[in-house]
């Protein structure tokens, strides 16, 4: 496809996509946004992921030059957002939570016109659009009235006129709200294909395991804060060890089992009876070997063993103290804009 050989765009400031520092926007008496700072590498996938009226898109909008910040400043690959705008615009694509597309056109028409405004040719435009439509698995829907896609098949369709004009950065909001298991999959290939070729990618997110599958780093935003930034390891070792997690082979060993367990690893255990299971917090992996010596020394047979890091969800209840799907508030999304 002729976007994905691109021109990639060398950030005037080494590596960054994006710099943000201190970013604040009020509205009356709420501070959405209250000093975010934010470092995107360039060729990444940024995950932002916070709960509804996080500041999640507030964020997106003023890096997007679609709101002006009220304090702090920011930069895409070195352009100041407020001073040089219209050169920001020219660098990124910005897809909201909603396709923003005539139901009354067919998928071809939509793309053509998009490309229209952005100053492509008839032909060029029609061929911009045929091989977006091969690209996003549309091809074979490309005369059929929007009114008659799935909401699949339009989220693929937004994210595919934002790439018109080949943005070196996307920002995606929220990209795959509400859809099916079996789509989102289809969508996160999409992303990952995108940076592939050299796009940079902005993701804001509810979804834990978005952010896990994608991500190369996250930042977690709550109430218009940063209050934790890394790649998703790092993240997970901030809020505790890893866990090992055995299975007895023999219910009548399992007491012993764990007895063995909290001598050799130095911790507390816990017994699921129903399962059979000790799960264990396993500070020091060195010690395994040493476990597992001992639990056969003393005749004691294990019918599983994994370890399991903590989640992300487990990283956002300790970081925040609530869950991510909570909500306070509804942020204006970014329907109907496109950059």
């Amino acid at each position: 496809m002729e976007y994905l050989n691109k021109r990639i765009i060398t950030p005037e400031n080494g590596d960054w996509a994006v710099e943000a520092r201190g970013l604040v926007k009020v509205f009356g008496e709420n501070r959405a946004v209250d000093g975010v700072d934010l470092n995107v590498r360039a060729g990444s996938i940024y995950g932002v992921l916070g709960p509804n009226g996080a500041g999640k898109t507030t964020t997106i909008r003023m890096l997007a030059t679609l709101l002006r910040q009220d304090e702090g400043y920011a930069r895409i690959f070195g352009h100041d957002v407020m001073k040089e705008a219209q050169i920001v615009r020219q660098l990124i694509g910005v897809t909201g939570q909603y396709a923003s597309v005539d139901e009354s056109l067919s998928a071809t028409e939509n793309l053509v016109i998009f490309s229209r405004l952005l100053g492509l040719g008839r032909a060029e435009a029609k061929k911009k659009a045929s091989e977006l439509l091969e690209e996003f698995g549309l091809t074979e829907a490309a005369k059929r009235p929007l009114k008659n896609f799935s909401g699949g098949m339009r989220r693929r369709l937004d994210l595919a006129a934002s790439l018109i004009g080949q943005p070196p950065l996307i920002f995606l909001d929220e990209p795959t709200t509400g859809l099916d298991p079996r789509t989102r999959n289809q969508m996160w290939d999409t992303i990952r294909r995108l940076v592939d070729s050299g796009s940079t990618v902005l993701l804001t997110t509810q979804y834990l395991q978005e952010a896990d599958e994608l991500a190369d780093r996250i930042a977690v935003i709550d109430r218009g804060h940063v209050v934790a930034e890394g790649t998703v390891d790092e993240l997970k070792s901030s809020v505790g060890s890893s866990s090992l997690q055995l299975k007895i082979q023999h219910s009548e060993d399992i007491y012993n089992a764990q007895l063995t367990v909290e001598n050799v690893l130095k911790v507390k255990s816990n017994i699921s009876l129903e399962e059979g299971k000790i799960t264990a917090p396993m500070a020091d992996a060195d010690k395994v070997t040493d476990l597992l010596i001992a639990l056969r020394d003393s005749g004691i047979h294990l019918a599983e063993m994994s370890v399991q890091k903590p989640t992300l969800d487990e990283v956002f209840l300790t970081i925040t103290g609530k869950s991510v799907d909570a909500s306070d508030s509804k942020e204006s999304d970014l329907e109907g804009l496109r950059v």
